[in-house]
């Protein structure tokens, strides 16, 4: 008898009364070290006191009132994140996966209305994971998810992570933008060198075209700065948020340069609930955390500690690990055994991880853990490690 939460997720047994910090609780009072942050969302950890008190204090004034009126709170969120980014505008949504929506039809739109409506198709790469609608699933092409699902959305073409002149190759007078993610989270934490993200940016400069960044994993400080792109120095004209924009809150982004919405007017797209009082109320709460004196410091600090020491046992462990990847806080550990396994042994112990593509265990703890809970982590991995290379 099917249940009635629908099963397309293979749960784990637990379920969790409260969260602290870098912690979750149990009912029964099982303590466990939070390395997942529900899949890199919980950027400030649980039960944040700014955030806390930020959503408390919008729940008892206004929940939602639907975008067919002005949000205050929304559009002095739009005008932080314009202010320290790229973009010139934001449109607000619910998930990456409408983030990601939203980008893909701002890039359509853009050369629709400059009149090369025959420019729609989108350059991909193969690895890559963009949501789970049947466009992001397209543009992903990763036939896992694709099966099933009746015809395959057009207008994307997928090339395996090449050379320069590949991706030149590829594009045709129907070609509008490239898509990428400048870390691949689920498809194995593999980063996009600079250098090829500065390559990109000067073929889309050279051919017309737009350059969108999947942001939704490495934005809002998770590679330690602000935006993923920032250590290539360079910057999109449409980029996806999403994850840990809000700390937990449902809440996605896609931010624009005013020349790449040009044709995103009045009804060329919607969200009932997105940016309502209380996502914004979230929203600027994380951004009031981020953009204090020295946050970011203290990200790129607890990532290169936890990197050296993840690396210490994957370097003792060699039957068990072949070494770390990633960038900041969102770590990858490539697996010789099933990363499954891994995952299993690390939560009998306490600790909260998440498997990824390519056989990689994520790191992707929340961004306010220090040292302490750095050590902690890996005295744990070093004992699931001790006991799968047995």
């Amino acid at each position: 008898m099917i249940p009635p939460v629908l099963p397309t997720y293979a749960r784990t047994d637990v379920a969790f009364e409260r969260g602290e910090g870098a912690y979750l609780y149990t009912a029964e009072g099982r303590r466990y070290l939070d390395f997942c942050a529900g899949v890199a969302v919980v950027s400030l950890g649980h039960a944040h006191p700014h955030l806390v008190e930020a959503l408390t204090e919008q729940a008892k004034k206004l929940w939602h009132t639907s975008n067919l009126y002005r949000i205050a709170g929304q559009e002095r969120l739009a005008r932080r994140l314009v202010e320290n980014s790229f973009a010139d505008t934001v449109f607000f949504c619910n998930s990456g996966a409408e983030a990601m929506e939203c980008a893909i039809k701002m890039a359509r739109k853009y050369h629709a209305a400059s009149g090369h409506s025959e420019r729609y198709r989108i350059i991909t790469f193969e690895g890559s994971f963009h949501g789970r609608t049947l466009a992001t699933l397209a543009a992903a092409g990763n036939r896992k998810y694709l099966d099933g699902f009746g015809p395959e959305a057009p207008g994307f073409d997928h090339l395996p992570f090449a050379t320069h002149d590949g991706v030149e190759a590829a594009i045709t007078p129907e070609t509008a933008a490239i898509l990428i993610e400048p870390v691949m989270g689920e498809g194995g934490v593999q980063v996009v060198p600079p250098a090829c993200l500065k390559g990109l940016r000067e073929i889309c400069d050279k051919h017309g075209l737009l350059l969108v960044l999947d942001e939704v994993q490495t934005g809002m400080g998770r590679t330690g700065r602000l935006f993923g792109h920032e250590w290539a120095g360079i910057a999109p004209d449409i980029m996806a948020l999403a994850k840990g924009i809000a700390g937990g809150f449902p809440m996605g982004a896609c931010l624009a340069t005013e020349r790449a919405a040009v044709g995103m007017t009045a009804g060329s797209h919607g969200s009932t609930f997105g940016g309502n009082p209380l996502a914004a109320a979230a929203g600027n709460a994380v951004l009031d955390v981020m953009l204090a004196d020295g946050f970011f410091d203290n990200v790129r600090r607890t990532a290169g500690y936890l990197s050296q020491r993840v690396a210490a046992v994957t370097d003792k462990y060699d039957k068990v690990f072949t070494g770390v990847r990633g960038e900041g806080l969102l770590i990858g550990l490539k697996c010789k055994v099933p990363n499954t396994d891994i995952v299993a042994a690390l939560f009998r112990r306490g600790l909260l991880t998440a498997p990824a593509g390519d056989n990689v265990v994520r790191f992707i703890p929340p961004l306010i853990i220090g040292t302490a809970e750095v050590d902690e982590a890996v005295g744990l991995l070093e004992a699931a490690s001790e006991e799968l290379s047995g």
